[in-house]
């Protein structure tokens, strides 16, 4: 089995797979402040509640958009599992091309939802993943990664229009009953949710227009992330959401490496 963790700036998501198969996940605070030993014991608890040994882990991968945390978990993953695992980044043989200026600042979650997402659906592909930024991915009919665009996310806009506002308070991101509201969190709440959703529309057609004019095809929109189900929901301009689509990306780049990895002779 192998176990994918997706650490993110505020959530850290993990995933069992069987094979091809995820056959456990769950969502963890990312806190800065852990320890390797934390860490395993947390993992090590969940996996005992999803009746999974740590002894039938024999890989691990890792996206991270982190620094201090990758060091945290890459030193578990040889502590509890006794295996080295392997790291998600740009300098990997990922079987594609990023046209990047610089291919090593593109995060690692956006490398594996590029290449979830062209596994998955083809190309081409705008890849939408609503975390703490709102990333738009952009991949070729031919599955290269083309760029793509970072704008802030939507509990990032809600959290610092509570800070930067006295009156307003911390709410809870669901669409209220209706856009005109009659009271401070529902008229946060519209603004917020209604707001990127019509931003996010926007967006996409901007970048359809300019992968058009490149002479790609009409892009499949995918969404994922922790509010990509909450933001499908109200946009006819996603045709798919995958919440999964990062751990899927790390499975898929640690099957291609350990393809690649010269076997061991018998």
């Amino acid at each position: 089995m192998l176990l994918a963790i997706d650490i993110g700036n505020t959530h850290t998501v993990f995933g069992v797979y069987r094979k091809t198969r995820l056959i456990a996940d769950w969502r963890a605070t990312s806190m800065l402040q852990r320890t390797e030993d934390e860490v395993g014991t947390q993992i090590r608890l969940f996996l005992k509640e999803e009746g999974i040994s740590l002894r039938s882990i024999d890989g691990v991968g890792i996206s991270s958009v982190v620094p201090n945390l990758t060091d945290v978990f890459s030193t578990m993953a040889r502590k509890y599992f006794k295996v080295d695992p392997l790291i998600i980044s740009s300098s990997l043989d990922l079987g594609f091309q990023i046209h990047y200026d610089d291919p090593s600042s593109v995060g690692a979650d956006r490398i594996c939802n590029a290449v979830a997402g062209f596994n998955a659906f083809g190309g081409p592909l705008i890849i939408i993943d609503f975390g703490t930024a709102t990333t738009y991915d952009v991949v070729s009919e031919a599955g290269d990664y083309l760029g793509g665009v970072i704008a802030p996310g939507v509990e990032t806009s809600a959290v610092d229009l509570h800070r930067r506002a006295a009156k307003l308070p911390k709410i809870e991101l669901h669409f209220p009953d209706g856009l005109v509201a009659k009271d401070t969190v529902s008229a946060m709440q519209a603004g917020i949710l209604y707001g990127a959703v019509d931003a996010m529309e926007g967006m996409v057609r901007r970048i359809t227009k300019e992968m058009t004019k490149r002479g790609e095809k009409q892009p499949t929109v995918i969404a994922t992330g922790g509010f990509s189900a909450l933001m499908a929901s109200r946009s006819a301009a996603i045709s798919a959401s995958v919440p999964s689509l990062v751990l899927d990306g790390v499975r898929l780049i640690c099957e291609r490496i350990a393809a690649k990895r010269p076997q061991k002779k018998k």
